[in-house]
């Protein structure tokens, strides 16, 4: 695995090797590692989100009234065990 060198500051240096030294994980490179892999994750998110938000956007204005789309929506999350 190339490696790949980064400046931090004391504090932030600091913060890592507290979470090594506290078992949370077993490196330095292991915490740096692993926040990445949330930052893609919360990217992919985000992209999953825009993509609902466009769609709902498209998809134009709604003839029902709001306690009716509430109930539809407990109703969905009820049913796939969310709520």
């Amino acid at each position: 695995m190339p490696a790949m060198s980064i400046s931090l500051s004391d504090k932030m240096r600091g913060f890592i090797k507290s979470r090594v030294e506290g078992g949370d994980y077993h490196n330095e490179s292991e915490y740096i590692r692993d926040l990445v892999r949330r930052d893609q994750e919360r990217l992919k998110n985000e992209e999953g989100l825009i993509a609902e938000l466009d769609a709902a956007m498209a998809s134009g204005i709604s003839d029902q009234k709001i306690p009716d789309i509430m109930r539809e929506v407990k109703a969905r999350l009820k049913a796939d065990g969310r709520l």
